[in-house]
């Protein structure tokens, strides 16, 4: 009998606080550092959800809405939005707080997917079926399964004009950007 679990039972919150050795020379959060605390919150969710061994597969675009100051109280929470037969779509959110100016700021979001993977093989493995028990979720869901189609197709037309595109097409498509080609022949 397949194994489902609710999106709430593996729900993660991870908080840090910021300390001057994650900043850069401006007293700013470096986006990696962010990035890492986000691999690591969805690696958490994942696990918890899967009861595996996970590994970040790719990671959705992210998009850097403010800046995180030194001091201020970073807070990760991840949902498995998604799930495939061993794939998961973890969402994001991050949010830091200024305790001292008393006020709470959205940093950024995005999306991770992770896969299960079995430690004595190596190889990917199943992961329970997610419950969606809100229209959120079921939102989340659907969202995950669009965002999925559309990098297929984008991957798609990348592999095609790897293959189809001449030097002439490029020209045409690169005449209003602001760049010139100089390619010396082979």
């Amino acid at each position: 009998m397949e194994e489902f679990k609710t999106v709430s039972a593996s729900q993660t919150t991870m908080t840090e606080l910021m300390i001057p050795a994650y900043s850069n020379f401006g007293g700013k959060i470096h986006g990696g550092t962010i990035l890492s605390l986000m691999d690591k919150v969805a690696y958490a969710c994942a696990a918890k959800h899967s009861g595996s061994y996970c590994v970040t597969a790719s990671v959705d675009k992210v998009d850097f809405l403010v800046s995180v100051e030194v001091g201020e109280i970073v807070s990760l929470e991840a949902s498995v939005n998604y799930v495939g037969t061993s794939s998961m779509v973890i969402g994001i959110r991050v949010t830091a707080e200024n305790i001292r100016k008393k006020f709470v700021k959205h940093t950024n979001s995005s999306y991770f997917s992770m896969v299960a993977v079995d430690e004595e093989t190596g190889k990917p493995t199943t992961v329970p079926g997610l419950i969606l028990q809100s229209p959120e979720e079921a939102l989340r869901f659907v969202t995950a399964m669009h965002r999925k189609e559309l990098n297929r197709y984008y991957q798609r037309e990348s592999d095609h004009m790897k293959s189809e595109y001449k030097k002439e097409e490029y020209m045409k498509l690169l005449e209003k950007e602001r760049c010139k080609l100089e390619i010396a022949p082979k």
